[in-house]
């Protein structure tokens, strides 16, 4: 993000000036290479899934077509549903896939180039007619494919639980009471969330450092004889026992 951002962001809020010192400048740079259609995709791939798992799916859906490149909407929509469902996607990504196809074939997901000049609430009301594209993914994208940098996820959990950290509140706020908060960020909104996703970071590493070692587990103890240089006397033998005499008594009385 731009200069600019840090600057404000600390004269608006000391907050975020002790953010930004523990944590250093924001890095974040979009990915312009991927086209909405695309980003839309790999969005919907990774819905409920680690990254790994997706990427993994997402690698043999791009082994369906020339190359392994990222498709045209128009070449998605001419392969079959079993080659897609055998890539690893479930039936509802796989209809989501086909309906952002579709609208993309037909504009209704536009170029970039015609995303530039739309206003980023305008793009969102646009993307989320999409099936499995709500309103979150789409902030997503704003914020990661096209850099829009005033946009403030208030539904994204760690953007709430950041919030609550950096402040020191005791339960998690609102939608509307961090949208509230957010005014005096503008127009850095983008930078600000990502700092609360770092604050979230922040405080995961100071719990792990404070928890205690573990207590290592004692080594088995010497035995006593061996620790005190005192030998052990081995048990005596029995006396082997006498035989009886004839005419001798055994227990009881009775003569053998």
């Amino acid at each position: 993000m731009t200069p600019e951002a840090h600057a404000h962001l600390s004269q608006v809020d000391p907050v975020f000036r002790r953010l930004i010192e523990s944590v250093g400048l924001c890095p974040l740079k979009p990915d312009r290479r991927r086209s909405p259609f695309e980003a839309l995709v790999r969005a919907v791939a990774h819905q409920q899934l680690n990254g790994t798992a997706a990427e993994t799916i997402l690698g043999r859906f791009l082994a369906l077509f020339p190359a392994g490149r990222f498709p045209e909407p128009d070449e998605v929509l001419a392969v079959p549903d079993e080659a897609i469902r055998a890539a690893g996607f479930s039936r509802a990504k796989l209809a989501a896939i086909r309906d952002i196809a579709t609208k993309a074939a037909a504009g209704i997901v536009p170029h970039r180039r015609d995303l530039a000049k739309l206003p980023d609430e305008e793009i969102v009301v646009r993307l989320t007619e999409c099936r499995g594209v709500g309103r979150w993914t789409v902030e997503m994208f704003l914020m990661f494919t096209l850099g829009r940098q005033d946009v403030l996820p208030v539904d994204d959990f760690g953007v709430r639980n950041g919030f609550r950290l950096a402040y020191g509140l005791a339960e998690m706020p609102s939608a509307k009471e961090l949208m509230a908060a957010g005014e005096s960020w503008r127009p850095h909104r983008t930078t600000a969330s990502w700092y609360l996703w770092r604050a979230v970071d922040l405080a995961k590493e100071a719990a792990q450092k404070a928890k205690p070692e573990k207590v290592r587990k004692s080594a088995p103890k010497e035995p006593l004889a061996k620790k005190t240089g005192v030998k052990k006397t081995p048990p005596k033998k029995p006396a082997p026992l006498k035989r009886a005499k004839a005419g001798s008594k055994r227990p009881g009385g009775a003569s053998k």
